[in-house]
């Protein structure tokens, strides 16, 4: 359980542990909602097989103005998954399992060999009684797509995924234990169920393993014995309605917070539900051609470390790298493994790069690798019979509020790089259709000046000049027009730089300049833009007496170790106090524009249809003829998601494949 941070408080102060209060003091601003877990009762869990015993289960929730639902299936991959059974809870303690696919249960911590798998049993198990599956789920079709009871769900997206695909729409999904718990408090690491379940209601789940075993012998749960199926599916339903009942009176009493929850989580699940559902066209071909291209340039790079180390070695291994980097070129070994050993890592080579051409021919390598391993080797195996590929976003991960994406992650597609980008032009629309790709122009930096009330960035975002042609030639104090290339590129990775808290140590790295010039050029930034020092000083400082910082939208991300002892856990959480509240906003935009969109294209989906959400950017699927209505209607929706004090600047790009587009 988490700790009693009040009595803690109390027992330091009175010993002068002062260190240890300080550290404390955003666990305690964290803990000033508490949660209070429903009064505990006794569980009347119902198993159902009968049709009697299904109407009599309905006939008692039907009083009830929420349930709680959850599916178990044969997969984690809800677009695949098969239906095993369907748990409902209509009060605390009042819960069934519904059977759908249960089969005659393994010998406990046996899975099929396959030897069995070409031999009949002579007396095969019967599969145990269950209600026919097509007929449970056309009972149960009406309630779940009835609007007026709420449902709640953990991960409800997963749920929704699976019912959606066996012909049932959810309705009235009111709820999600995760998100609440992630709204309530994001700097938590997990919010699955069983530590959900244990943090706030003290309660310790029946957990998968506990049912289908572990490792080689785990059964699926299709093969579970009825009796423990129903203990631990009727469970999670009922768990799920009480962490309902435990984390929204928590949340009410956080006005800015529930309205993240109802307004904006809540309603965002069903969204990328579709989303994914639609997945986006991927060019196999290409992929291929460029899984050659990269194939090449690791063999030419291949050639040219070893001719540069003057003998053949394997660049993938680490300790044939480190005896040609540091025994046989006697390079200096900077940094250390776990293991005491002279790291090779990328933080490691790039201090190298000054000193010998290797390193940098192996960051090469490594760059090439990592695209044709992750992308365009993987990505064609994971498209589906139509050729398309589905990722799945996360709500519940980042600590700021933005959405996650794997499996495959797109987010992380590098663009830097010539090759990088170039795995974007696989990513196509289907005949007769273009991508869309709206994007927020410098979103971050927009929300900056919305925070900090600085007149000179207001009024560059405002007239629409170029911001970091404008910072540029008031750090460098040149006329506009005479602002070069070079000073522009210094300004921008000063304005971005600052965002996320780079030192003048940082950008003189960045910059390739001297410590003292990179120190001048950020002094003259806050003396042109002096409101955004005031901003980031008042912040910080906020930051310590509270213990979190808040988004334009009320969005809290808690930073307990703004207090801590160690220097470095210290400075990265100040770093985040400036920093979270730009992204987290920014994640409230986009989120905000895309549930302003997805009814305006509601029944449209002939014509245009969502992909993507990544970062700034939303990716679209329009039918050709229709991209000037489409162009204009999504600048419009993305532009208003925010009534800030600056311009939301959305720009459009169309194409036959992402890259073009963007």
């Amino acid at each position: 359980n988490a700790p009693n941070a009040e009595a803690l408080e109390t027992l330091y102060t009175r010993y002068g542990f002062n260190s240890a209060l300080k550290e404390l003091k955003g666990i305690v601003q964290a803990a000033a909602v508490q949660v209070k877990a429903p009064p505990d009762v006794a569980k009347n869990y119902r198993l159902i097989t009968t049709e009697s015993a299904l109407a009599g289960f309905l006939s008692d929730a039907a009083s009830a103005s929420e349930w709680a639902f959850d599916v178990e299936t044969d997969s984690i991959n809800p677009l695949q998954a098969k239906l095993v059974g369907i748990s409902l809870a209509y009060a605390p303690g009042e819960a069934c399992y519904i059977p759908l696919a249960h089969v005659a249960p393994s010998e406990p911590g046996k899975k099929t060999s396959k030897k069995d798998l070409f031999e009949v049993p002579a007396q095969p198990l019967p599969a145990p009684e269950q209600l026919p599956l097509q007929q449970v789920l056309d009972t149960l079709k009406p309630f779940l797509e009835d609007p007026t009871i709420g449902k709640i769900a953990h991960h409800g997206k997963y749920d929704l995924h699976v019912l959606s695909r066996y012909g049932i729409s959810v309705q009235g999904f009111a709820h999600d234990s995760m998100l609440a718990s992630y709204v309530f408090n994001p700097s938590a690491t997990l919010h699955n169920m069983d530590s959900v379940a244990k943090k706030y209601l003290g309660y310790t789940t029946i957990k998968y393993e506990d049912v289908c075993g572990k490792g080689a012998k785990q059964i699926g749960f299709a093969e579970v014995p009825l009796d423990a199926a129903l203990n631990y599916a009727a469970e999670d339903a009922d768990i799920t309605l009480r962490l309902k009942l435990a984390l929204l009176p928590a949340l009410e009493q956080l006005p800015a917070l529930l309205a993240i929850y109802r307004e904006l989580e809540i309603p965002l699940v069903p969204v990328l539900q579709q989303i994914e559902a639609e997945g986006v066209l991927l060019d196999r071909a290409e992929l291929q051609r460029q899984s050659q291209q990269l194939g090449a340039g690791m063999e030419a790079l291949r050639f040219e470390a070893h001719q540069l180390a003057d003998e053949d070695f394997s660049l993938d291994s680490p300790k044939q790298l480190r005896g040609i980097l540091f025994d046989k070129l006697k390079l200096p070994a900077k940094h250390k493994t776990a293991s005491g050993e002279a790291s090779t890592d990328e933080e490691a080579l790039d201090e190298l790069l000054d000193l010998h051409a290797l390193p940098g021919v192996i960051l090469a390598y490594r760059s090439l690798a990592k695209l044709k391993g992750t992308y365009t080797d993987k990505l064609p195996e994971m498209t589906d019979s139509g050729g398309r590929v589905h990722t799945s976003f996360h709500q519940a991960v980042a600590a700021t509020g933005r959405l996650s994406s794997s499996d495959p992650n797109l987010q992380n597609i590098p663009i830097r790089t010539p090759e990088g980008r170039r795995i974007r032009q696989a990513f196509i629309a289907k005949p007769e259709h273009v991508i869309l790709a709206a994007d927020y122009s410098q979103i971050e930096l927009r929300i900056m000046a919305h925070l900090s009330d600085d007149p000179g960035l207001m009024s560059a975002f405002a007239s629409g000049a170029d911001v970091h042609r404008a910072t540029a030639a008031e750090i460098f104090k040149v006329e506009l027009e005479a602002v070069t290339g070079e000073q522009r590129r210094a300004a921008k990775a000063i304005n971005f730089g600052l965002i996320y808290g780079m030192s003048a140590f940082g950008l003189a790295r960045n910059l390739g300049i001297g410590r003292d010039v990179a120190k001048q050029y950020v002094d003259r930034y806050f003396q042109q833009y002096p409101g955004v020092k005031r901003y980031m000083d008042a912040t910080r400082k906020s930051a310590h007496e509270l213990g979190y910082v808040e988004t334009v939208f009320g969005r809290r991300l808690y930073l307990p170790e703004l207090n801590s002892k160690n220097y470095g856990l210290r400075q990265g959480a100040e770093r985040q106090a400036i920093n979270a509240p730009m992204q987290g906003t920014a994640a409230d935009l986009i989120k905000r524009a895309m549930l302003s969109i997805a009814p305006w294209l509601r029944g449209k989906e002939d014509e245009i249809r969502m992909l993507l959400q990544v970062h700034d950017e939303l990716l679209f699927e329009v039918r050709t003829d229709r991209v000037p209505h489409y162009r204009e209607g999504i600048q419009q929706h993305m532009s208003a998601a925010g009534a800030l004090k600056v311009p939301l600047l959305v720009e459009v790009g169309v194409g036959r494949s992402w890259e073009e587009a963007h």
